[in-house]
């Protein structure tokens, strides 16, 4: 088969372990980012199987109308990018592993590798230090704290554990089957939204977003934080209300936060309003990029180009469209 993978930014899928499973095909890889219509539908002309990296390019029917050639979409988790019913008009099958019972461990790590940049201002006194003077400032621990996780599924649940290790009383909110859940774990749930986010001197989210969770985040949630707190968000940038953090944090609630995700991404405008403020630290959306997961995830997706190829398709999330004369038999 001819295969496109896209925004593999550092040429990394073709080190990877797993990469032989695509032995035997033809496979082409796009280093640099391409959202243009135009451009992409000319790159993907000749493509038969799609590969792509988490949410970074969205896949829309206009862009799916020109690619005739294309029959398999193969990725991994959620796919709010992909326009699932434009594709099953096509006849192309659209293939995304969801992983049951397995957290991913990157995520949780890069989230509490924030929290303690952000808390103890590593990346402020590392800039002190590099324009040649000392310490510029005073951070805060975290034993004796309050983490307030909100929503309790996979990663959510891993960082309370870190949390817990370091001393910290946990607190969580979500809907009421995960409550449960955190109850059962031995972790005490708040009564309500508003307790919650008065409460917590660290704020993690951590919630899928679709329409429900869109914007859950308001800006009567951050002000009630405290001045001294910091809201973390290596989830999805859209679970806040547009514009809602940049504001809170202009008003000094809450204090501080540390973020990984964005309304647009890439971000190329070194000019970001949270890139300007010294009391938020800022990662490019790096929360599963590590070689451990790429291989963990790019296992799973490029099984299920293998298994489309011998006629029997996996993981597909629009399984109507299996009837569909375009599927290999």
């Amino acid at each position: 088969m001819k295969i496109s993978i896209l925004d593999d930014y550092f040429d990394t899928l073709r080190t990877l372990d797993c990469f032989t499973k695509l032995d035997g095909h033809e496979v082409t890889i796009w280093n640099d980012h391409v959202q243009e219509l135009d451009a992409l539908a000319e790159r993907l002309r000749d493509t038969q199987a799609l590969v792509l990296i988490r949410e970074r390019t969205a896949i829309r029917a206009p862009l799916l109308e020109r690619l005739t050639s294309l029959e398999l979409i193969s990725q991994r988790s959620v796919y709010p990018h992909i326009d699932v019913d434009a594709c099953t008009a096509l006849g192309i099958v659209v293939s995304s592993s969801q992983h049951p019972g397995t957290p991913s461990f990157a995520a949780a790590e890069l989230t509490w590798a924030l929290v303690l940049a952000a808390m103890r201002q590593i990346p402020q006194q590392m800039q002190s230090l590099e324009s040649g003077n000392w310490q510029s400032g005073i951070g805060y621990g975290l034993r004796g704290k309050t983490l307030g996780i909100y929503g309790y599924g996979r990663i959510g649940k891993v960082v309370a554990g870190y949390g817990e290790a370091f001393g910290m009383n946990i607190l969580v909110w979500a809907r009421e089957a995960s409550l449960e859940r955190a109850r059962s774990d031995g972790y005490a749930t708040a009564p309500d939204k508003a307790t919650f986010f008065s409460e917590c001197d660290v704020l993690s989210l951590h919630m899928r977003l679709v329409d429900a969770t869109r914007g859950i985040v308001t800006a009567d949630d951050l002000a009630r934080m405290k001045p001294t707190a910091l809201l973390v968000n290596t989830s999805r940038a859209p679970l806040i209300a547009p514009g809602a953090l940049v504001a809170a944090l202009a008003a000094g609630r809450p204090g501080m936060a540390a973020v990984d995700v964005y309304e647009e991404e890439p971000v190329r405008d070194a000019g970001h309003p949270l890139f300007e403020m010294d009391n938020v630290v800022c990662t490019p959306h790096i929360g599963y990029v590590t070689r451990d997961e790429f291989e963990i995830q790019f296992s799973d997706i490029f099984d299920q180009i293998v298994a489309y190829a011998d006629g029997t398709p996996i993981n597909v999330v629009n399984p109507e469209v299996l009837a569909s004369a375009k599927l290999r038999r």
